[in-house]
């Protein structure tokens, strides 16, 4: 243990974070997500037994949003026809609210195009979220 250090963060990924330079991405992913299949160029962390709202929480303790980039944070668009609704994605603004203010515009990037997005991640992280279209993707900044 660190002081300082979010408990949920594992010692895994607090490495991986580390690794990560300005401009790398990262999924925080849903628990249907295909994590194995889609990040076969990544590093798939598994948070199973957590949600991504705790991680998300967590992550952005340590991890800076890209100030250079005009939406650093990307969600899974609802499939069209699909009636879903996306209470988690409130909770995403009040955590992005609370750690990066001035700067957390939000992408909505349709479905297959995440998962092609998601491919180029340096990291995804798998959580035992049961929400649907939990999935979210952040743009690594620079600590300044």
């Amino acid at each position: 243990m660190l002081k300082g250090i979010p408990s949920i963060i594992s010692p895994q990924l607090l490495c991986e974070l580390s690794k990560m330079g300005h401009g790398d991405e990262l999924v925080i992913a849903d628990g249907n997500f295909p994590c194995e299949s889609i990040g076969k160029n990544a590093v798939v962390i598994r948070a199973d037994g957590h949600g991504v709202p705790e991680i998300l929480d967590a992550v952005l303790q340590l991890f800076p949003l890209d100030t250079y980039s005009e939406k650093p944070v990307g969600l899974m668009q609802v499939v069209p026809g699909d009636n879903v609704e996306t209470p988690i994605w409130d909770k995403y603004n009040e955590l992005l609210n609370k750690h990066e203010p001035n700067h957390h515009d939000i992408e909505y990037i349709e479905r297959f195009a995440f998962y092609e997005r998601a491919k180029g991640a340096s990291v995804i992280i798998a959580t035992g979220e049961t929400a649907l279209y939990a999935n979210i993707l952040l743009k690594k900044g620079v600590v300044i």
